[in-house]
């Protein structure tokens, strides 16, 4: 029996050589076959048998084990091929189970990158699971293919493993070289040992070395096994065509990851010479996530339109993005020493509990020199244009979770000396990452059931479209489309036409309900209409805050729209609005300067003279044709002096929707009183007849008289409210916008404070400011449509609606019998029981109503 802490090879002269394996050792043999390596674990095995030892054979889903003899042996077969995350955790969670003093033998780490293509990943295992096995005091063999590794991945081995061996068979003769072993030294440890049988002797004289070390195989040139991959995909430009198909599949499957409808989209519209000019432009390896291939296919989709190809290559603006590989959030997480806290953060009960460290942990990490470096070489590239750093993940901006809004995207305004803008944009790199720790995210996934997936974080790099106008920066206009108009207020809208949703300047005001703006709404079957807006409120309902990048002050800001236009900004500024006429006239009475009076954003010339409506429609089929599904769309567009411009589509995804369902007979009202309310037009969600069973309501005049902070602890008792009403078809009604981050104008809930609702409802009391807001294309409008909820809007100065206010607080408020272990505010929030209430609405006649059912 071995000594308690002396663990024997199996061959008695090399345990002396080495003095004997120790409790916690990593040994890994470096070799040419696998054949040789089976040799020396025999050894192994052997000797652990006679000692009665506990033994673990994890096989990395090969055919030719290791181990001919597995009796008395453990055996687990995982197959690195179903991802690093998922499988470096499980073989994790295998060392945890089981316990100290466990004997292992792995594969041949090799087979990991061949699997992942990609030396990080490799050197990323390694990192987290030699630790791992020494802080159980395992011993565990290895095998790594030599010459197949760059130096960087060997430098990282011989930091992380106790011993490195090299194996080397000559004329059927084996010879251990060894190349570290830690904290054990003799004078002829680090000579070459001859073995035969249990016996090592070390080659000694300098003859006998240099004629046996002239027969070991050397490459002093050593690609990564990913830049290999690369080499032959570029070779096989010149090959034939079955080749090159082979070679794209392979290049898609490692870079755009496993959605079969995406990959098959992508082999249709991506060509080779496509996909290998973005491997070139990808840092690090791995998937370029959702975003990134969203953005990239549907600029090829356009670009290779049958029909509008010529109109859209002259009009679309080339991109040269950079992508952050996937891997390289799983090098800065194990860099950092963060992968135990993500298992304990993946857990059940670690999901919520570990969150907020695991956050302030990814905002305050380091990555390594040479990512640095990466990181540098590309914004030599950009020089000082701006950049914005988007979220890319690997689920994100996919069919059936769009995530929209849930990560961060962060703008550079790329300003300074090369040391501060790599500073800056690591900061915003950072900032990514972590936001996958942001509450709403974590909701999010846990809602869609998601949470336990590998959830891998790329990142989209994308220059700033736009120019300079005096310190400022911006696009002239931006926005979101969507191909489906899912928000329908007049019944001669052309659903299927898409609708737009545009300001000017960066399209951050259009992605989120933001304080006293409004987006301009386009239905593109008649962009002039205006929606439920009279002449006189077209100012108050408009733009009146510009998005830019401040070159001055080298930060993201908001301007006033006559300090964005002081300067000359290269377009003719008519083509997106006019002067204020009334204010310029109460200035005159007033001996002031008229033109001072602010400009008045409504699009009016761009949308009735020049091409872009039409152009937008056009993108808007041709993308939701090729998707065969609804598509929405970010997207700038900067003009010139003769009105002609450039597109940048920034991103596409699948539009979540439930499509509109059968045609739904909605119940005349025999006078004004029998409903709860009544509109023509202003709701979302298509065709329903929804029974309900609750309604939760916010009062208007109750909210108001709150104080500021009072406003928001209603948004978190709605919040409380949400989660008992799961499974319940409950509709919630309130003044003014909800989700707003503006207590002023609405309830400010986070999304997941409402999600359980079947339906939400806004009312506008005008003349208490609060109005909703027709939010089609922002962030809450998309998780709007993935959860289901239905939407409607009750504005009081429309003569087709009806709400019959004093009806509904008729009911009894049951707030206090529904919730008991939290104190509700029940002067503010009410919650009703209702009984044959329910909610019509029809697309074609445009009525949404919520009354009694006559029938019963």
């Amino acid at each position: 029996m071995d000594r308690i802490d002396n663990i024997s090879t199996g061959m008695k002269g090399f345990d002396k050589a080495i003095d004997m394996l120790k409790l916690g050792d990593n040994v890994v043999w470096q070799i040419n076959h696998i054949q040789e390596y089976k040799k020396v674990v025999k050894y192994y095995i052997d000797q652990l048998k006679l000692n009665n030892r506990k033994i673990v054979y994890i096989n990395f889903g090969n055919e030719n084990l290791v181990i001919d003899e597995l009796n008395k042996i453990k055996v687990y077969d995982l197959n690195p091929s179903i991802g690093f995350e998922k499988f470096t955790t499980t073989i994790h969670n295998i060392i945890s189970e089981e316990g100290i003093e466990t004997f292992y033998v792995f594969g041949n780490l090799t087979e990991l990158q061949k699997s992942w293509y990609s030396e990080l990943m490799t050197m990323n295992f390694f990192k987290v699971i030699f630790p791992h096995l020494n802080k159980f005091r395992c011993i565990a063999y290895f095998a790594i293919e030599r010459n197949e590794h760059t130096y960087d991945t060997i430098s990282e081995l011989r930091k992380t493993t106790q011993l490195l061996l090299d194996i080397y068979e000559v004329e059927n003769t084996l010879y251990i070289y060894p190349r570290k072993v830690l904290n054990r030294y003799s004078q002829t440890m680090f000579f070459p040992h001859k073995i035969i049988q249990d016996n090592a002797t070390p080659i000694t004289s300098s003859l006998d070395t240099t004629e046996l070390v002239s027969k070991f195989k050397w490459n002093s040139r050593r690609l990564a096994y990913w830049r290999r991959t690369l080499n032959k995909a570029k070779n096989s430009l010149s090959k034939e065509s079955s080749e090159q198909e082979e070679m794209k599949r392979l290049l898609i499957n490692i870079l755009v990851g496993k959605d079969l409808k995406i990959n098959e989209m992508c082999m249709k519209y991506f060509n080779l010479s496509d996909l290998i000019e973005i491997a070139y432009r990808e840092i690090g390896t791995g998937f370029i996530g959702g975003k990134s291939i969203g953005m990239l296919l549907a600029t090829s989709i356009l670009r290779k339109s049958e029909e509008y190809k010529e109109e859209f290559n002259e009009l679309l603006e080339p991109h040269d993005s950079f992508f952050i590989g996937a891997d390289i959030f799983y090098s800065y997480i194990v860099e950092n020493g963060m992968w135990d806290l993500r298992i304990k953060q993946k857990t059940e009960e670690g999901y919520f509990k570990y969150s907020s460290e695991l956050k302030y942990r990814l905002e305050s990490g380091r990555f390594s020199d040479m990512i640095k470096e990466q990181f540098m070489h590309m914004l030599e590239y950009y020089g000082q244009s701006p950049i914005v750093v988007r979220s890319s993940s690997l689920l994100e901006d996919s069919f059936g979770n769009a995530f929209a809004g849930k990560y961060e995207s962060v703008f550079c305004v790329n300003q300074g000396t090369p040391e501060e803008r790599l500073e800056a944009f690591e900061k915003a790199v950072r900032t990514v990452y972590a936001s996958t720790m942001n509450q709403d995210a974590l909701n999010y996934r846990k809602n869609r059931g998601l949470d336990k997936k590998d959830e891998q974080m790329g990142i989209l790099v994308q220059r700033v479209s736009g120019d300079y106008y005096g310190q400022y920066f911006f696009p002239h206009i931006a926005g979101v489309g969507n191909s489906s108009n899912l928000y329908v207020w007049n019944k001669k809208i052309d659903m299927n036409a898409g609708m737009l949703r545009l300001v000017f300047g960066l399209g951050t005001r259009a992605v989120d309900r933001v304080h006293s703006d409004y987006a301009r709404i386009i239905t593109l079957d008649d962009p002039m209409r205006l929606p439920l807006i009279n002449f006189e409120d077209e100012q108050k309902f408009s733009q009146h805050d510009v998005d830019v990048l401040d070159f001055k002050n080298n930060k993201l800001t908001t301007v006033p729209i006559n300090e964005a236009i002081k300067n000359d900004i290269k377009a003719d500024i008519n083509i997106f609005g006019r002067k204020d006429y009334k204010t310029q006239q109460i200035l005159r009475e007033m001996r002031k300067d008229p033109s001072t009076a602010p400009f008045l954003l409504n699009f009016q010339q761009l949308l009735k003279y020049s091409k872009f409506p039409e152009v937008m429609k056009k993108v808007l089929q041709v993308l939701s044709k090729e998707y065969r599904y609804p598509v929405d769309i970010e997207f700038t567009a900067n003009f010139n002096k003769l009105n002609q411009f450039t597109l940048n589509i920034v991103q596409c995804r699948p539009l979540q929707t439930r499509g509109l369902g059968k045609t739904v007979k909605v119940p005349k009202l025999l006078d004004k009183n029998s409903c709860i309310f009544s509109s023509v037009g202003n709701f979302m969600g298509g065709n329903i007849r929804l029974p309900i069973e609750y309604i939760v309501f916010v009062d208007s005049k109750e909210y108001i008289n709150l104080s500021h902070e009072g406003k928001y602890n209603i948004a978190r008792q709605i919040g409380i409210i949400n989660q008992k009403f799961k499974d319940k078809n409950v509709m919630l009604m309130g003044p003014g916008r909800w989700g707003t981050s503006t207590p002023a104008l609405g309830v400010p809930v986070h999304f997941t404070e409402l999600c359980n609702m079947s339906v939400m409802c806004e009312i506008a009391y005008s003349n208490e400011g609060l109005m909703p807001e027709l939010s089609y294309g922002s962030h809450f409008f998309q998780d709007l449509v993935e959860t289901g909820i239905f939407y409607v809007a009750l504005f009081d100065n429309n003569k087709d609606t009806v709400f019959n206010e004093e009806k509904l607080k008729s009911y009894k408020n049951i707030a206090k019998e529904i919730i008991r272990d939290t104190n509700i505010n029940t002067d503010v929030i009410k919650i009703y029981k209702t009984k044959d209430l329910e909610i019509y609405s029809d697309i074609t006649t445009q009525i949404v109503t919520c009354a009694y059912d006559t029938s019963l």
